[in-house]
């Protein structure tokens, strides 16, 4: 998997107005979401509506909360393991809002939001995980300041606020996966 200006051969560009220049231009963390519009509902449109700023508030009673938010991220993995981009990776997705990693704050000036089409409690899928790690593997070779070691939940930067990805998201299979790939490069 190549990227092209940030982009990723491979995923569905799907382009979002909610973004801007990275104050630095670093790229160092790499941080899990999970998203489902309405809750626990997957498959359907609303969130690359959401992303686009075009979503239909009165589409849904659950939507009106959402009126003029402007948020995105740099991907979203669907339930079948489809892989959809809204921001370059050179580029700041609006995805982590206030937030902390160690002593730095505004985690978007510095990461990659990945979100998993998916709830805090309903299993994750094969399919997502297979396509979680095929991407976090070329996000590590392509950007050299992100590590297995700085990959976090939304929950872990912004921990009194999200919750996301959840106890449904088996972290042990996912980074277990990423050591194997990583110990097989050094070898």
């Amino acid at each position: 998997m190549r990227f092209e200006l940030g982009w990723c051969e491979g995923a569905r560009r799907c382009e979002s107005p909610h973004f801007n220049q990275r104050p630095l231009g670093e790229v160092s963390l790499l941080v899990i979401h999970n998203i489902s519009l309405p809750a626990g509902c997957f498959g359907l449109p609303h969130i690359d509506q959401l992303f686009q700023g075009c979503l239909d508030t009165n589409a849904d009673a659950s939507f009106a909360q959402l009126q003029g938010l402007e948020v995105s991220a740099h991907f979203l993995i669907r339930r079948n393991g489809e892989r959809v981009q809204y921001v370059s990776c050179n580029d700041r997705a609006w995805h982590a809002g206030v937030s902390c990693y160690g002593e730095r704050e505004n985690c978007n000036d510095f990461s990659i939001g990945i979100e998993l089409e998916g709830t805090d409690t309903e299993p994750y899928t094969p399919e997502q995980y297979q396509s979680l790690t095929a991407l976090t593997q070329a996000l590590l070779a392509e950007y050299p300041s992100l590590s297995t070691e700085r990959i976090v939940g939304h929950c872990d930067i912004a921990p009194m606020r999200k919750t996301d990805p959840g106890q449904s998201f088996d972290w042990e299979r996912y980074l277990g996966k990423l050591k194997e790939y990583t110990q097989a490069l050094r070898s």
